[in-house]
């Protein structure tokens, strides 16, 4: 044996105290034999009140649960698994929280290494299993003591604060349960080596100086925040007297500069932009990365702390890392710059509006359009055409607590997970607007335990019976040639027949089908308490026209 001769238990022990004194108060635990010494070890936290413990049987549905605890709490969670394919199945949230900076730990138990290479049962190669998307990765002998590995690594990045996943592979050897010698405490009280408390949140994230600073020149210059880009874009963008183009998850979609449907208005106003400042990743619309590749237009990209999701060198921006300096970049607003821009999104929104009204059956739009004015509660996006919808109809004057979504790599997997603990990370209500694939594709997660707590979650599922978002890509031009109509159907579109209702049944889900905006409206209207899904059907079929008609009106109410 190496190591200090620490038992399973005692180690399990020790590394969920450095883990805490990291800040991580959550940690989800998918089931396994290997792992047992930190079920128990996660016992006698939970019982302590150092730590929640969050029970998933999907080793894919924790990993994404444990992805949202960090993105809705702010500070690093944990999950863990057993040893073998278990911990591959972590991989897709590993991927999403590399791209999107997000302090996931995982925790993965493992045979000691007498055992590697044998053929021992459940037994691989899970050192470097992730490749480079952790930021930092540890591997712990059997016997060995974690708590210095783990402080070291998370020391490393900064305040214990990990930007991006961090891989913790923790070697276990028999006995994996208590004995007389080291027994469990299960008692309050009894408890005799005590958890640190968590750290602090992670830091906020910088803000706009209190001065007015001294802003040179005049430039057609546009902000544009992507996913995650925080309150600080919007306030730039109003101190500078420039045009936001925000992306919903941006949270920055507020203020008087905030320009609503500024995707309609790239055709005719995107020529005349000089420069462009980007807080946060852009990744919803292709008229903003067409703007953002031209070559005669100066580009920055703000950029406080490092991030994961693009290599040094590899972007077209001028990087900033201070906002006096952002300033002298973007300069103020030419002549009536920002107001050509509010005019635009004026008439855009009206003609916007008119369209819908004329609808005669509800569509994605309208339906993106009622949740987010039903601000009362956070709410995540899935990725796909729902997320496109909203960044249409969104109305800056008003948005829900915080916006969130998975854009780091933009999948449809772990969406009902990933909502599932942002709800459960603060206890704040929660909505979650996806399609109807993205919600077949993680239904696991509508899977809890007897006895696991509850999201005070409410899912709506727009059903269109298939892959919308296909029908606006090229795949739909394609699709209305009467040689590739039946191809493209069964391969982008991908029908399905499955029954919504009776699922959520089976999983002992609230189902409510929703059949008109009125419904809807009431619905929305309800506080939303328990794990709960509003299913809402709309056609794929008129959807392509259905977004040709919007951009042909607004550019000729642009135009006219």
């Amino acid at each position: 044996m190496s190591g200090s001769g620490l038992s399973s238990l005692q180690a399990a022990r020790s590394a969920l105290a450095a883990l805490a004194a990291a800040g991580v108060r959550d940690v989800v635990l998918a089931p396994g034999s290997r792992s047992a010494p930190l079920a128990y070890a996660l016992a006698e936290a939970e019982l302590q009140d150092r730590m929640r413990v969050h029970v998933r049987i999907d080793e894919r549905v924790a990993g994404f649960t444990a992805l949202g605890l960090a993105r809705g709490g702010r500070r690093p969670a944990a999950v863990v698994t057993t040893s073998g394919t278990a911990v591959g199945e972590l991989l897709p949230a590993v991927m999403e929280a590399h791209h999107s900076g997000i302090p996931l730990v995982v925790l993965s138990a493992d045979r000691p290494a007498e055992l590697h290479g044998t053929g021992a049962n459940q037994t691989t190669v899970q050192p470097g299993i992730f490749a480079h998307y952790p930021v930092a990765a540890a591997d712990v002998e059997a016997g060995s003591d974690p708590a210095g590995p783990i402080s070291a690594l998370l020391d490393r990045l900064g305040n214990g604060i990990p930007v991006g996943p961090v891989h913790v592979n923790l070697q276990f050897r028999d006995p994996l349960t208590p004995g007389e010698t080291d027994p469990l405490f299960l008692e309050t009280g009894a408890f005799a080596e005590d958890l640190p408390a968590p750290s602090a949140p992670v830091p906020a994230e910088d803000r706009v100086p209190a001065a007015d600073p001294p802003i040179p020149g005049t430039h057609r210059t546009v902000v544009v925040a992507g996913d995650g880009a925080g309150e600080t874009a919007a306030l730039f963008a109003l101190r500078a007297g420039l045009p936001l183009l925000a992306e919903p998850s941006s949270n920055a979609r507020f203020g008087p500069n905030a320009v609503g449907a500024y995707r309609l208005l790239l055709q005719d106003l995107g020529p005349l932009i000089e420069r462009v400042v980007v807080f946060g990743r852009p990744t919803l619309s292709r008229p903003v990365a067409a703007l953002l590749a031209r070559t005669d237009v100066e580009k920055a990209l703000y950029l406080p702390r490092p991030v994961n999701w693009f290599e040094p060198g590899r972007r077209p921006e001028t990087i900033i890392s201070d906002i006096p300096a952002l300033f002298d970049f973007a300069g103020t607003g030419a002549p009536d710059w920002l107001e050509q821009w509010r005019t635009a999104s004026e008439a855009a929104l009206n003609t916007l509006n008119n369209l819908l009204e004329q609808q005669q059956q509800l569509t994605g739009l309208q339906v993106a359009d009622l949740v987010w004015d039903a601000a009362d509660a956070n709410l995540v996006l899935g990725s796909s055409n729902v997320i496109r919808d909203m960044d249409l109809v969104a109305s800056p004057g008003w948005h829900p607590l915080d916006v969130y979504a998975n854009r780091g790599l933009a999948g449809i997997d772990g969406t009902i997970s990933t909502a599932t603990g942002i709800a459960l990370a603060n206890g704040i209500p929660t909505r979650l607007l996806l399609g109807d694939l993205t919600f077949l594709h993680d239904a696991g997660a509508l899977l809890l335990g007897n006895g696991e707590q509850a999201p005070d979650l409410q899912i709506i599922v727009l059903n269109d019976g298939g892959g919308g978002i296909f029908t606006v890509l090229e795949h739909g031009a394609l699709g209305e040639d009467p040689r590739y109509t039946a191809l493209v159907e069964r391969f982008f579109g991908t029908p399905h027949r499955a029954d919504l209702a009776a699922l959520c049944r089976g999983y002992g889900v609230r189902h409510r089908q929703v059949r008109s905006a009125d419904e809807l409206e009431a619905a929305l209207a309800e506080p939303v308490s328990g794990l709960s899904v509003l299913e809402v059907g709309t056609a794929r079929e008129t959807l392509r026209s259905l977004h040709q008609q919007v951009q042909a009106a607004v550019t000729a109410a642009l135009r006219g």
